[in-house]
């Protein structure tokens, strides 16, 4: 059966924004992790490979040991669906904490509480009540 999962590539900080968004959603939790050994230097010890849960939906990221001239984009964003005030308010406060806020949390013809938001590692969120 086939299955899309959405797959993050970091530049070296892949374990801290996974801990982060693991800490932040309930039913969350490292699946597996694959470490770089000593083989690839300057990344030994960072995530090769790693499964992850947030609420249940599965995500993938490695720290790329090859540097890119690009990075996350908010054109591509993760949704999430907030089921009271009091979440939307939490996340969007944790999520936004060194990071950049593309739409403030208001009401929008479209939601009665949104947000847009780029976290400190530059994954693009939305946040809807």
């Amino acid at each position: 059966m086939q299955k899309l999962t959405t797959f993050l590539m970091f530049d070296g900080n892949a374990e801290e924004a996974m801990n982060l968004y693991m800490s932040l959603f309930e039913n969350s939790n490292a699946l597996s992790i694959t470490r770089f050994g000593p083989e690839a230097p300057g990344f030994e010890g960072k995530i090769m490979h790693a499964i992850f849960s947030l609420g249940g939906q599965e995500f993938m990221c490695i720290d790329s040991n090859i540097k890119h001239e690009f990075t996350f984009t908010p054109a591509m964003s993760i949704y999430v669906r907030c089921e009271s005030e009091a979440e939307i308010d939490r996340l969007f406060e944790k999520l936004s904490e060194a990071g950049q806020v593309l739409m403030e949390l208001d009401q929008y013809p479209f939601s009665k509480k949104f947000g847009w938001l780029a976290d400190r590692f530059g994954v693009s969120w939305q946040l809807s009540l």
